[in-house]
């Protein structure tokens, strides 16, 4: 396997992402943009290589189940949703607008492709291990992949389902934590500080890594090496940066859920574009 080509053909696969995030949110002019931003090349990486699923088959009983327990970051696994053939692109157009399929968090009874419900933080946990523990009662051979935030960590049910799953040796299970060491109103050191999360995980009895969150390729590496460890659930702590790749929301303590004006979504949106032709020619060359 070629490892560098691999990355390349991910980068394109989380630019296209990104750019579609950004051209969803820019109809309504606010948005979680933050969270969203930060767990795009996580998403490639799942929907670009390594979670198994059927676009035409949503509902395919052995597929992979994804649980976005940060379910305020819906748009972008929307986009990537859309990118992968579940639905048309002019469906994204309903994002936030009621009566619509794409609420601001993820619903399960609204939009094709997701398989859990979320946004109350620290629940999801627990509905990926129901979603795991039913696989391996059905004898289905599958995987359940679940995106908690940082800041999420700060909940206890998050830990409750954690030594659940160490003690069921639940190896069907991978999570994600985006560490992006900001939540809702602030900096997770400030508001409650977490310390070294991957090494909390460990303790729990969970096979743990740490890898650059915006490097798809090695999260993919991380999602295969995870799949070699039997008999534990697997953490990979993703290193990321809140709004990555949205200029108006890097670097902004403000930017869980931000304003945002046509000027500067419409800048953000050529930005992305740009770099979304950068990585195709990379990728074209290899």
């Amino acid at each position: 396997m070629n490892i560098d080509k691999d990355t390349r053909d991910l980068r394109v696969v989380a630019e296209g992402i990104r750019l579609v995030t950004l051209q969803t949110f820019a109809h309504i002019g606010f948005g979680h943009v933050g969270g969203a931003m930060s767990i795009v090349e996580a998403l490639a990486a799942l929907y670009g290589s390594e979670l198994n699923c059927d676009p035409k088959n949503p509902n395919w009983e052995e597929r992979d189940r994804l649980v976005m327990s940060k379910g305020h970051a819906g748009p972008a696994l929307y986009a990537t949703l859309c990118l992968r053939g579940f639905f048309n692109k002019d469906v994204l157009l309903q994002l936030n607008q009621g009566g619509g399929s794409l609420p601001s968090h993820c619903d399960m009874q609204k939009t094709i492709g997701i398989d859990m419900t979320t946004g109350s933080l620290g629940q999801g946990i627990s509905t990926a291990i129901g979603l795991a523990l039913g696989s391996r009662l059905n004898n289905i051979d599958n995987h359940t992949y679940l995106i908690l935030g940082d800041g999420e960590c700060n909940e206890g049910q998050v830990w409750e389902g954690a030594m659940f799953a160490a003690h069921h040796k639940m190896d069907n299970l991978i999570a994600f934590v985006d560490w992006n060491k900001q939540q809702l109103d602030g900096y997770t050191k400030d508001i409650l500080d977490m310390g070294d999360i991957g090494e909390k995980f460990k303790a729990f009895g969970w096979h743990t890594q740490t890898v650059d969150g915006h490097d798809p390729g090695k999260i993919k590496e991380a999602i295969i090496d995870a799949k070699k460890n039997p008999n534990v659930p697997s953490a990979i702590i993703l290193d990321t940066v809140k709004g990555y790749g949205c200029y108006f929301a890097e670097n902004v303590t403000s930017n869980h859920h931000m304003n945002f004006t046509k000027d500067e979504i419409e800048k953000a949106v050529e930005i992305a574009s740009e770099k979304l032709e950068e990585v195709r020619e990379l990728a074209k060359k290899g």
